[in-house]
Order: structure tokens, then C-alpha cells, then sequence
């Protein structure tokens, strides 16, 4: 077994940070204006995305790298930007405006905002399923209801008069 070609570096270490962080952020950049948030779910279209998308940037971020070294440096770089990007939105309000989209009305007062279901694609449909799973079977039953930065839809149910004996 030859360990300098598992563990040696055939690239240079700084090419495999610069193009880490290259695609890193075209990619985070891609993800966050293009593809936007989901309603809470992962479907079969987004997975073979992702897939697709990662073979295609796999070769754009490692060249011609072949050793276990190479390989944990460009990864280091990948989950450093996450995380840095992470701190930063968390640190910095105006980061986290900038990366993370607000809550989205979806149902005022027991109404269905339509142009805001549009906005995100939403299907009443689904917008029902996600009522549903909260225990509403009814829009007019909803004061509140947001999709999340996350795609998640939180719910605030109307309050109910109780009658008094």
C-alpha cells in the first residue's frame, strides 16, 4: 500500500480552499434566490436536484484531486462556510434578513391569502395537508397561519368563546 498516494496532496491545498469556497457560495447563493423554501417537505423533484446538482459541482470544486487529504481539505472548507455563514446570521441581524426569508402569512383571520400561496407555489391543497397535521379541518378555524423561513407552516388557531355557568 502506498500511503503518500491515500494521504499525499496532488493539488495544491489553497486551489482545493478557493475552489471550495467558489462553489460553496454559488451554490448557498443558488439554493437561497433560486430554489427558495418548500412547504416542509423534501419531495422526489428536490432530491434528484440535489443529486444532479452535486455531481455537477463535484467536479467544478475538486479538479483532478485524488488523495483522502484532498478530499477532508475541500470538505473542511465546504462545512467551515456553513458554519461561518451560520455564526454570522446569527451575529449580525442584518445577515440573517439578508439569508433568511420572514415568516409568510398564509391565513388572516380564517382567510386564505392567495397571492401569498402563489408566491411560494403552494397549492391549497397542500396548505390543507399542513392544516391537517396541526388538527385544524378548516381555514376559519386559523387566526394565524405563517410558512416558516424553514417551509414548516405554523398555525394560531382563533380562539374560541367558551360560554360561562
Amino acid at each position: 500500500m502506498n500511503w503518500s498516494e491515500i494521504f499525499g496532496l496532488s493539488v495544491s491545498p489553497v486551489e482545493l480552499v478557493v475552489r471550495g469556497t467558489v462553489m460553496y457560495l454559488f451554490l448557498f447563493a443558488v439554493f437561497r434566490l433560486a430554489i427558495k423554501r418548500r412547504i416542509g417537505a423534501v419531495g422526489m423533484a428536490d432530491l434528484l436536484v440535489l443529486v444532479i446538482i452535486a455531481d455537477a459541482a463535484q467536479n467544478g470544486m475538486a479538479g483532478e484531486y485524488r488523495t483522502v487529504t484532498e478530499g477532508i481539505i475541500l470538505l473542511s472548507t465546504i462545512i467551515a462556510w456553513e458554519v461561518l455563514i451560520d455564526f454570522l446570521a446569527f451575529r449580525f441581524r442584518r445577515v440573517e434578513r439578508l439569508l433568511l426569508p420572514p415568516p409568510l402569512l398564509l391565513i388572516d383571520r380564517g382567510r386564505i391569502l392567495w397571492r401569498n400561496l402563489r408566491q411560494e407555489f403552494v397549492s391549497e391543497l397542500e396548505l390543507r395537508a399542513k392544516l391537517r397535521e396541526q388538527g385544524v379541518t378548516d381555514p376559519a378555524e386559523v387566526d394565524k397561519a405563517y410558512m416558516e423561513p424553514d417551509g414548516a407552516v405554523s398555525v394560531i388557531k382563533r380562539e374560541t368563546s367558551s360560554s360561562s355557568r
